[in-house]
């Protein structure tokens, strides 16, 4: 029986005519070949796959890492993966630099998992500015501060009317606007019915009866005559017919209907004046200081125009009507106009001084608003853990806001860099898992 030698060559293609090809190859040339292939096909599989993950995003979203038993230690803990703080569902099960952010993994450790909170690393938090703020008692103020706009009291203003048909001889030089003295003359007013009325009472005064000559004084009463006027015509003893209309009150003149010339018919308004004894400051205060509201509350006010003055006044009225679109209350303050320095049109910063009273307060932004709820970040030791603890908030005073219910005093809350924290876990998941919904201190 003849062996075939092993360099013998061996046709591995047919020609289409069905012949040999001259192309051979050894047998030993032949293992070779297919150990080549076999490595060129792993290295195209590899660089297709890393290049599909390339190019449909799953780079860097990798799912979480099963790390075997023998997980490297660090500080003698032991590392179950390493993350990116700023994109913490990307897992890595090597330390090195993060390709999202120039920045380097952090370890996450096996005693930290299922301990609740949010741990984050102290040398992390403090490169990028955590800032821990206390719970503090304080003696707080529940006043309230509303900039508003000054008018002329509505209820301090007289009307000038006529009470009997007449002429207007004589118009003072007066015009809308003027602030006049009470008593100042306003117009001269020629009142044909009140002269004969006059000369009546002056024939029946004359006869000695006195029955007859009261109720002729009577009748100059009725007829709208003023006191001053009557006494003036018994002292003459000649009747009056041109009267003098005076103010009744001092302050500004709004309205002056009257000219030389006219006629005036019974119940003619000839002037409208509003008084400058105290002035209405309207404010806008929103709608959830409403209960802190209450009439005759003291009010302190001060103007840019007089700086380091003060002007004590009250709530005079709290309207009752809500404006819809800016959610706030209408609030009018009296304030005395102390000679005359405030005028209709200044704007003013009232402050309504309210009850001061003792409560837990806590920086403005410290609290993390979810919506239906209200969060903060307290410190549950020095090793960087931190839980989430839902708050029940009162009113904000002075960039602190009053808590309720959630906290304690001497406890400590995150005051900024709540980005971290929260890019450390999902808020949402975070406050389930952890029960942030347990109040802290119970």
């Amino acid at each position: 029986m003849k062996t075939r030698s092993t360099s013998e060559q061996t046709p591995i293609a047919q020609r289409s005519d069905g012949g040999a090809s001259t192309v051979t190859l050894k047998r030993g040339t032949v293992a070779a070949a297919a150990v080549v292939v076999a490595l060129v096909a792993a290295g195209a599989g590899y660089g297709v796959a890393h290049w599909r993950a390339q190019t449909d995003g799953t780079a860097g979203r990798a799912a979480p890492v099963d790390m075997p038993a023998s997980a490297p230690l660090a500080d003698g803990r032991k590392v179950l993966y390493w993350y990116d703080p700023m994109k913490p569902e990307a897992r890595f099960d090597k330390p090195g630099k993060s390709p999202f952010m120039d920045m380097e993994l952090v370890p996450r450790y096996a005693d930290e998992a299922g301990s609740g909170g949010v741990q984050v690393d102290p040398r992390l938090a403090q490169s990028l500015g955590l800032r821990l703020a206390p719970v503090t008692r304080e003696v707080v103020s529940t006043g309230i501060e509303a900039v508003g706009t000054l008018g002329f009291n509505e209820r301090d203003v007289a009307i000038v009317q006529t009470r009997s048909a007449g002429f207007v001889e004589r118009v003072f030089a007066r015009a809308p606007g003027d602030v006049i003295a009470a008593g100042a003359p306003l117009v001269e007013v020629l009142v044909p019915e009140w002269g004969g009325a006059q000369q009546e009472y002056l024939a029946v005064r004359a006869t000695g009866d006195a029955a007859l000559a009261a109720a002729a004084r009577q009748r100059l009463v009725l007829l709208g005559m003023p006191e001053a006027l009557i006494l003036d015509v018994e002292r003459s003893g000649r009747p009056q017919q041109v009267i003098t209309i005076t103010a009744p009150v001092g302050g500004v003149i709004q309205e002056l209907m009257v000219r030389a010339g006219m006629s005036l018919a019974p119940g003619m308004t000839l002037a409208r004046i509003n008084g400058l004894g105290t002035m209405w400051l309207e404010v806008a205060v929103p709608e959830v200081h409403t209960a802190l509201l209450r009439p005759g509350a003291p009010v302190k006010a001060t103007l840019a125009a007089y700086p380091g003055e003060t002007f004590d006044g009250r709530i005079a009225v709290v309207l009752p009507e809500t404006n819809r679109e800016t959610r706030t209350l209408r609030v009018r303050i009296e304030l005395p106009n102390r000679a005359g320095k405030l005028r209709a049109g200044m704007s003013a910063r009232a402050s309504i001084v309210g009850e001061r009273q003792e409560a837990l307060v806590i920086p403005s932004e410290a609290v993390i608003r979810t919506g239906a709820r209200a969060v903060v970040f307290v410190a549950a030791d020095e090793g960087g853990r931190f839980s989430p603890v839902e708050v029940e908030l009162g009113r904000e005073v002075g960039g602190k806001l009053v808590v309720l219910k959630g906290l304690v005093a001497g406890q400590r809350v995150v005051a900024s860099g709540q980005f971290l924290i929260d890019s450390e876990a999902s808020m949402s998941a975070v406050v389930g898992r952890s029960g942030a919904g347990t109040e802290a201190g119970k």
